[in-house]
């Protein structure tokens, strides 16, 4: 599992769009909120990705992008963020490389059954490419105010 202070491994992904969004896009020039979550359009991740829409204009004021990432398709993702008007881009991590070099993609137990899943977590990455804060197992409601606050402190 990643530590604060080390460097954030680098990413490369379509989003949305299509487009590919890259870590060196944002060096130099901003911070970057890095959140991974399960599933396009289910209840703990509509309710995480709505709240970081809501606070989208605050993360702006603290020169801070937030992209999240799941291994959903461009075109899922695409539906997401139209269904609800999501103000956030986010990556289709499809081959899952993205969320291995994060740690994230970790086995969980659920029913007595075992397997393995993106966990929730979120990853705070300063404008020299530095995890300025790291926060796997997340719970979706108020993370993203709580991420906001720790934005706001660097």
């Amino acid at each position: 599992m990643l530590e604060k202070h080390q460097q954030a491994p680098f990413f490369s992904s379509k989003n949305q769009f299509n487009e590919t969004v890259s870590l060196s896009d944002y060096l130099g020039q901003k911070k970057v909120v890095l959140y991974f979550y399960p599933k396009d359009d289910t209840p703990g991740c509509t309710i995480e990705a709505n709240q970081f829409t809501q606070l989208a204009d605050e993360f702006a004021k603290a020169d801070t992008v937030v992209i999240g990432v799941s291994k959903d398709t461009c075109a899922s993702h695409a539906a997401f963020i139209s269904k609800f008007g999501l103000k956030v881009d986010l990556l289709a991590d499809v081959g899952g490389e993205l969320c291995e070099s994060y740690g994230v993609w970790q086995e969980r137990e659920k029913n007595g059954v075992k397997s393995m899943a993106i966990l929730r977590s979120t990853f705070i990455i300063d404008k020299q490419g530095a995890l300025a804060d790291v926060a796997y197992g997340v719970t979706p409601e108020g993370h993203a105010q709580d991420v906001l606050e720790k934005v706001k402190g660097l």
